[in-house]
């Protein structure tokens, strides 16, 4: 499937890309550009995950949520009284 994309400043950030890089052909450029973003982004720790860990150190810590509604107690903790 073939991509037509337009706009000055897209074509200054590819010819900027292509610059940085060394790379002449600007398909080239946004192929690799695309590829070493969904790399990185494939790599990023799910917020999912880090809440899970961030749990279970909570709870071999001793803390166990008994289901209590803690706004008031962090609302207190947070007032500027």
């Amino acid at each position: 499937m073939a991509i037509l994309i337009k706009g000055d400043e897209i074509d200054a950030l590819v010819a900027k890309y292509c610059a940085m890089t060394g790379v002449k052909n600007k398909s080239e450029a946004v192929r690799k550009a695309l590829a070493a973003q969904i790399e990185a982004l494939a790599a990023e720790e799910r917020l999912v995950d880090r809440v899970g860990k961030i749990q279970r150190r909570a709870a071999e810590a001793g803390f166990v949520s008994m289901g209590e509604d803690l706004k008031p107690f962090f609302d207190e903790q947070w007032s500027e009284d």
